[in-house]
């Protein structure tokens, strides 16, 4: 099965133009070429599961287009997306904002889907996809380093609580090293798909491993590539692994 990971920074593109006139100005400015190379690209590797980070569900950005709809059309994917602040936050009622989310799209049938929150920090959402044989988690972490350990802790609860093997995967927020996921991984008993420990930060040079894939027992990983893909501030990450039987 094939699972890929990308923070799209909602179709907003990259490169020095983006913060013009002022920066962070391209938060702003969606660009539908853009969306369609992303598009094209997530079509060529033919995964069986995307995990989106920033994803736009309609706003006026996108010109009011579902950025997670358009592109699971495209694969002939199943979608299941969601605002990424929780239903008592502020940016439930701020233009633009309130579109900002994370989805999944899915190819293999669907078990089922929750989403769950977490009790701090800004960005909450937590989607959980179950398939067959293993459930998924889709993060986006705090930009703060005590928000981020607080969600770890939430993260390890359900990840215990689950009865199938596990894969946690999303955009972490580690600016200060892996170590930051260090005792969550232990504790939790699940292992970084990125063995060598390739950056996907910045994209153009990348030197910060934010992106991560967590995988638990039961999970076998067959390959794994973070490409020099810059459609985005952040390159993807593609995961192919299967799901051992039990006794296999």
């Amino acid at each position: 099965m094939r699972f890929v990971l990308y923070n799209i920074r909602y179709a907003t593109g990259t490169g020095p133009a983006f913060h013009l006139p002022i920066p962070g100005a391209g938060y702003l400015r969606s660009n539908s070429r853009v969306l369609e190379q992303l598009t094209a690209y997530l079509k060529s590797l033919d995964p069986d599961l995307v995990g989106l980070i920033e994803v736009d569900t309609g706003s006026i950005r996108s010109g009011l287009v579902n950025q997670a709809t358009q592109i699971a059309n495209a694969l002939g994917h199943y979608s299941m997306y969601q605002c990424k602040y929780g239903a008592a936050s502020f940016n439930q009622f701020l233009p633009i904002v309130r579109k900002q989310g994370n989805a999944f799209l899915a190819a293999p049938r669907v078990e089922g889907e929750r989403f769950h929150y977490f009790e701090t920090g800004i960005k909450r959402l937590i989607i959980e996809l179950e398939l067959e044989d293993c459930a998924i988690f889709l993060v986006h972490l705090s930009l703060k380093f005590r928000h981020r350990h607080d969600q770890l802790r939430h993260l390890h609860e359900l990840v215990k609580r689950a009865t199938k093997p596990v894969i946690v995967a999303g955009d972490f927020n580690t600016f200060w090293g892996d170590h930051e996921i260090y005792l969550f991984m232990e504790a939790s008993g699940l292992k970084s798909a990125n063995r060598t420990g390739m950056p996907s930060y910045p994209s153009r040079n990348p030197r910060k491993e934010l992106d991560f894939v967590l995988y638990s027992n039961g999970i076998e990983i067959t390959y794994f590539d973070v490409p020099d893909v810059r459609f985005s501030d952040h390159r993807p990450l593609i995961c192919d692994f299967q799901v051992r039987r039990p006794g296999a």
